[in-house]
C-alpha cells in the first residue's frame, strides 16, 4: 500500500468507516478486515478517474465482499444462531479506544449484532447500509441485484424484526455499573434470591464455546441463569470490568488467560441479555488488555 502514494493515503482516510460497515454486516473483527483489505486490493487494480465518491465506491465495494464472506458463511455455519456471540469490542472502563469509535457508533451493542445474525443476508445487508449509513435504496439494489422497491421491503422486514427483538437498553452507564456490581457481589456470596431479583424474568444466557464441546448453550428465565451463575462461582476464575461494546461487560481469567468475555444488556434496572463469548480459538484472536487494577476475584 506504501508504494500507493496519495491514492494509499486517501484510502486510510475511509478505512474506519470502511471497518464499521464490514462489521456490522459480518459481525466479525477479522472477517471485516479481510473485507476491508479486499477493498484495497480492487482499488489499486481499478481505474477510479470517473468516481465521483471514493467512500461510496469504497462503500458498495465492501458491502459486495462482505455479502459474499457472509453467505458463504452461513452454508457452512455449524453452531446454531441461537447460541452464537458476535465478536465483542473491548474497551477499558475508563474510555474506549478511539479506534474503536466508528465501530460503536449507533450503539452496536451484542444484543443488535445477535439479532442482525437472524436475518437473512440481503436483509442484513439492507438494513445495515440503509438504516445504519443512510445509502440510498438505488445503490442498495444495485449490490443485491434487486429492485429499489423490493430492496426497501428487505429493510423494512430487518428493522421491524430488530426493534421487536433488541429493545434500547438502559442508557446511564453509572446506572448500568451498579447493576453489574449487584449481579457479582450476588454471585460471590452465593445469595440464590439476590441473584434473580437482578435478573429480569425472561432474561436470556447466550454463551458461544464454538468447536470446544461442552461450552455451548442458550438457557432463558431469571432462576435458571442464576443457576448457572452459582455454578461458575465454583470454577475459580478472577473477573475483569470492562466495556464491551460500549456498554459494561466482565472479563474473566484463569491463570492469567482470557477465560470469556461477557457482554450484558441491562433494561429496566436489570440484565436482560448475556452474551458470552468462550471459545478459546476466537478469544485468543482478540486484542485485549486485561485491566488488573480492575479485578474481582470469584473464590470457590
Amino acid at each position: 500500500m506504501a508504494q500507493q502514494g496519495p491514492l494509499a493515503g486517501e484510502f486510510e482516510q475511509h478505512r474506519p468507516h470502511l471497518r464499521a460497515v464490514a462489521y456490522r454486516i459480518l459481525g466479525s473483527l477479522s472477517e471485516a478486515d479481510d473485507a476491508v483489505q479486499d477493498a484495497w486490493l480492487r482499488l489499486s487494480r481499478a481505474d477510479t478517474s470517473e468516481v465521483q465518491s471514493l467512500e461510496a465506491w469504497l462503500t458498495t465495494v465492501v458491502a459486495r465482499v462482505a455479502l459474499n464472506m457472509l453467505r458463504s458463511r452461513n452454508t457452512r455455519r455449524e453452531l446454531p444462531l441461537d447460541m452464537h456471540v458476535p465478536d465483542p469490542i473491548i474497551d477499558r472502563v475508563d474510555g474506549t479506544d478511539p479506534e474503536h469509535e466508528a465501530l460503536l457508533a449507533d450503539s452496536v451493542g451484542l444484543a443488535l449484532l445477535v439479532v442482525l445474525e437472524t436475518l437473512t443476508p440481503p436483509e442484513r445487508l439492507a438494513f445495515v447500509l440503509h438504516d445504519m449509513f443512510a445509502v440510498p435504496f438505488e445503490e442498495i439494489a444495485t449490490i443485491l441485484e434487486r429492485s429499489p422497491e423490493a430492496a426497501r421491503q428487505l429493510a423494512s422486514r430487518a428493522r421491524r424484526r430488530v426493534r421487536g427483538a433488541a429493545p434500547a437498553a438502559d442508557a446511564a452507564l453509572g446506572a448500568q455499573r451498579a447493576v453489574v456490581e449487584a449481579f457479582l457481589a450476588a454471585s460471590r456470596d452465593g445469595d440464590f434470591d439476590a441473584l434473580v431479583g437482578v435478573l429480569d424474568p425472561d432474561v436470556v444466557l447466550r454463551a458461544d464455546g464454538g468447536a470446544a464441546p461442552g461450552l455451548s448453550h442458550r438457557v432463558q428465565g431469571a432462576e435458571t441463569v442464576a443457576g448457572r451463575a452459582l455454578m461458575f462461582r465454583r470454577a475459580d476464575l478472577s473477573i475483569h470490568h470492562a466495556l464491551v461494546n460500549g456498554s459494561p461487560g466482565l472479563l474473566s481469567t484463569r491463570d492469567g488467560e482470557l477465560f470469556s468475555v461477557m457482554g450484558l444488556t441491562i433494561r429496566g434496572g436489570r440484565i436482560a441479555e448475556m452474551d458470552i463469548l468462550v471459545d478459546p480459538e476466537r478469544l485468543r484472536r482478540l486484542d485485549v488488555t486485561i485491566p488488573g487494577s480492575q479485578a474481582t476475584t470469584n473464590h470457590r
